[in-house]
């Protein structure tokens, strides 16, 4: 199968350049794959340059997830951590999405500085 690429994801979710989302549309039409990397960077560029909030961005995931052509990298990993997202958003996707990933491979406790992750089951505020 083949892979996506961060913009190729952001043209599908924003649809803002019709020529872009045509060659986008038509690459993964046949299939296509996106990595944990691909997912974080996406939901980076929704947050930080089209100022998506923490709820949009979460059915921009939703969407990629049930998308009838792409499959994303463990996708049982990205549901939990979109679950946990949408319970508390301010920790952001990507943490979310360490600590599902973490937490699925069984290497918790996670270790962090970051005050409100160290809060989270899982977790251990060093």
């Amino acid at each position: 199968m083949r892979a996506v690429d961060t913009n190729v994801l952001v043209r599908l979710v924003t649809r803002d350049d019709a020529k872009q989302v045509k060659g986008a549309e038509s690459f993964v039409a046949a299939g296509a794959w996106i990595s944990h990397v691909v997912l974080v960077e996406t939901l980076w560029v929704l947050e930080s340059v089209y100022e998506l909030d923490a709820a949009q961005r979460a059915t921009a995931v939703d969407m990629l997830l049930n998308h009838a052509n792409l499959t994303l990298q463990d996708p049982d990993v990205v549901t939990a951590a979109l679950a946990h997202f949408r319970r508390k958003p301010s920790l952001g996707f990507s943490d979310c999405l360490i600590l599902a990933i973490a937490r699925k491979a069984g290497h918790l406790p996670l270790g962090t500085f970051d005050r409100d992750l160290g809060k989270v089951d899982g977790v251990q505020r060093l």
